[in-house]
């Protein structure tokens, strides 16, 4: 109830009134003075009712006051606590998406690495097939030079005396020089 409230509940007799009321005689009326001693102790009675009821007007006005202030206050710790959760609810949603974000960076750079390492594999296999190709072709092509600089060696061979000796020697040279020849090919190899 708010303090304009009390104000109907107002009491249409004052304990001063009470006290000063005058009533009329007549014979055989009401002993006067009984009257008045009676509306002396009215007068007090009233008079500390209505001191009484003043000051639970005051105090009525004061608890309103302070509830006001507490509703006030209530009111602003509920936005309060409603405001630190969303700005916590918030927080937490914003710190998934960013950890959302590094994971998949994360799996970008790992994608990447691992596709420049197969394609780094692939190159290097492939300049291994090419390097072992070379080494094939070259090792083929070197035995190819000896085989005819030992064609071409017998061929010049005119006389048969030195035929006779060049074969014997060919044949201790020739042994000499397939055993030779054997080797730089496994070493080549």
């Amino acid at each position: 109830m708010a303090a304009g409230q009390y104000q109907k509940f107002k009491m249409k007799y004052t304990a001063s009134e009470i006290k000063n009321q005058i009533f009329k005689t007549k014979l055989h009326g009401y002993d006067i003075t009984e009257v008045k001693k009676y509306l002396t102790e009215l007068a007090s009675e009233w008079e500390l009712f209505q001191r009484e009821q003043s000051t639970l007007k005051d105090k009525v006005i004061e608890l309103e006051t302070r509830l006001k202030d507490y509703t006030a206050m209530e009111k602003a710790i509920q936005q309060t606590f409603m405001q630190s959760q969303e700005t916590s609810g918030k927080a937490i949603e914003n710190a998934k998406k960013e950890a959302q974000l590094i994971i998949q960076e994360a799996e970008i750079k790992a994608t990447k690495m691992l596709d420049k390492s197969r394609s780094d594999l692939i190159t290097i296999k492939e300049h291994l097939t090419i390097l072992k190709a070379k080494k094939e072709s070259i090792v083929s092509r070197f035995k190819m030079l000896l085989n005819s600089e030992l064609e071409l060696i017998k061929a010049l061979e005119v006389d048969e005396e030195s035929q006779n000796q060049l074969q014997f020697e060919n044949q201790q040279g020739s042994a000499k020089d397939k055993s030779e020849i054997e080797e730089i090919m496994r070493n080549l190899e």
